[in-house]
């Protein structure tokens, strides 16, 4: 038996650009490995000049990263849109979410197209890193500063209580 140490990873700071390409997990909604299309995908983006890769249904409808959820910011009806498309709900996604209705935030459920992110104010990603890191390109697509945005998930993921009642 090998045992390695070493600090725990870190995820990137951002902003990030994301490639958008046409892919649908197996089972998204079970996590599991053996998931090849992640690194495919996400290394291609990386030889393309892209930090990552979203992934678009055959509905052509935004769905996750490779590693990540995503989320938008609709600065006009100061909302959180969430994708309506198969994925895996993680943890974060599940905390900031629960504390976003605390905190009385809008959450919105809706479909997303890559063209139609250029109709919102911001998007990020988030995993167990991070309840949040800006994009600020996803395909062609340039995305306004969502470093408020950045901050509210951060401050909704600080609000869950550390142990239940």
């Amino acid at each position: 038996m090998l045992v390695r140490t070493r600090p725990a990873a870190e995820g990137p700071r951002g902003p990030l650009a994301l490639a958008a390409v046409e892919h649908e997990r197996d089972l998204p909604a079970i996590k599991h490995v053996g998931e090849v299309g992640k690194t495919y995908y996400r290394r291609r983006a990386e030889a393309e000049g892209f930090d990552d890769t979203a992934f678009v249904d055959r509905r052509g409808r935004m769905s996750e990263a490779t590693i990540w959820n995503l989320a938008f910011w609709d600065g006009e009806a100061e909302a959180v849109v969430w994708p309506d498309a198969p994925m895996l709900v993680g943890t974060t996604m599940g905390i900031v979410r629960r504390q976003l209705e605390a905190m009385g935030v809008p959450q919105i459920v809706q479909e997303v197209t890559p063209e139609g992110v250029a109709d919102l104010s911001g998007a990020v990603v988030m995993n167990s890193w991070t309840p949040g890191v800006e994009v600020r390109r996803l395909g062609a697509v340039a995305l306004p500063d969502a470093a408020e945005f950045v901050a509210l998930l951060h401050e909704a993921y600080r609000a869950e209580p550390l142990t239940t009642p």
